[in-house]
């Protein structure tokens, strides 16, 4: 068995359901974390739609959180999602946002510090790994 996530008539992913499973609780963690809907609808059905603007939007808010994070265990535990979300953008044709941010509103979570790659470092290292996994996302 698999899940459908479409926008309009396009299919963008076609997971089986166990990793749909853990995806749709990744979005809803992370929806409660930015405080910011997805865009991507409920599961109905096997199929769920999403939203082009509202998920332009969470996306742009990801990657910007995503690069604030100086955390080591949290972009270790988060690279995955964002990459995810970095296919299901480009299949939709969605420009994101990857403009620098204010490195000094980095969160405060100190304890277990990254090294910061430099802006064009870190979006390079994530547009290879969501083009890795894009190849492996069936549609």
């Amino acid at each position: 068995m698999s899940q459908y996530y479409d926008m309009g008539d396009q299919t963008l992913w076609n997971p089986s359901n166990g990793v749909s499973r853990l995806f749709s609780g990744q979005v809803a963690l992370y929806e409660a974390e930015l405080a910011l809907p997805s865009g991507i609808g409920p599961m109905e059905a096997d199929e769920c739609q999403i939203d082009p603007t509202v998920f332009k939007g969470f996306v742009d808010a990801l990657l910007a959180w995503h690069r604030r994070t100086s955390h080591a265990v949290v972009i270790a535990l988060s690279e995955g999602f964002v990459a995810t979300v970095l296919v299901l953008a480009e299949r939709a044709g969605i420009a994101v946002a990857w403009k620098p941010t204010d490195l000094a509103a980095r969160d405060e979570l100190r304890d277990v510090r990254a090294p910061d790659p430099g802006q064009e470092q870190w979006a390079a290292a994530l547009r290879q790994k969501a083009r890795e996994l894009d190849r492996l996302m069936a549609r």
